[in-house]
């Protein structure tokens, strides 16, 4: 697939708790800079996000353990920005400061279709869908069809992306934004397993990095009855 003209000075910023960050959000972030040549991806761990899950880890844990996730692929960053905050974090003030510090690129939001559908309950919904562009992922167990009611496109497109005889589809937004629409390789692999499996004192090995296993190992991250402490 060749990528999109045009997108040379283009970067994805891909937000979440990242509690722990493994293969499946790795594995998204490098199709969305192969497929649509993004310049770079930057993973924004969430530092104190408004509805805070009893078992998140520490925010500076998560961080680090992006760090480690990312290091060997050069295209990818992580940013502090969210964690070095004391207060909630929300993505919509995230992304101003970004803008501000990249005023020549063009930042678009990296969300799976299900966060995508979700934005209208999100802080400020109508400043985020108006001033920010979007990457919109395939996820398991969602089909881009549900997101019909928020974008610019024929049925029948969208139904070729949800049956994979499509890759890639760039619609617009009721604000005039763009939203890519992007299948990526579905990894069933989820945080919330993770987090189960070390809990019950299962192997975690080829779910995610070495080193983030690693940590989480020597940090007690995620044991029984921790809660959010090491």
């Amino acid at each position: 697939m060749k990528p999109l003209a045009g997108v040379v000075h283009r970067i994805g910023v891909f937000g979440g708790t990242f509690n722990p960050i493994h293969y499946g959000h790795l594995r998204a972030a490098l199709e969305v800079r192969e497929k649509l040549g993004f310049e770079r991806i930057f993973f924004v761990p969430s530092g104190n996000p408004p509805l805070k899950s009893s078992d998140l880890a520490p925010a500076a844990d998560r961080l680090e353990m992006t760090r480690l996730a990312t290091l060997s692929y050069p295209l990818f960053e992580i940013t502090d920005i969210e964690c070095g905050q004391t207060g909630k974090s929300f993505t919509v003030e995230t992304l101003k400061i970004l803008r501000g510090m990249y005023p020549e690129k063009r930042i678009y939001l990296i969300l799976g279709i299900d966060a995508f559908f979700e934005i209208p309950a999100w802080y400020q919904p109508l400043t985020l869908l108006e001033t920010n562009d979007f990457v919109v992922i395939s996820r398991p167990a969602y089909t881009f069809s549900i997101l019909s009611p928020m974008l610019s496109i024929d049925s029948a497109m969208i139904g070729a992306l949800d049956a994979s005889s499509t890759g890639t589809m760039t619609t617009y937004l009721k604000s005039g934004r763009e939203a890519i629409l992007l299948n990526v390789t579905p990894l069933q692999i989820s945080a919330t397993v993770i987090r189960s499996l070390v809990r019950e004192g299962k192997d975690i090995k080829y779910l995610l990095p070495e080193a983030v296993e690693s940590y989480i190992i020597s940090h007690n991250l995620f044991q029984e009855g921790s809660g959010s402490l090491r």
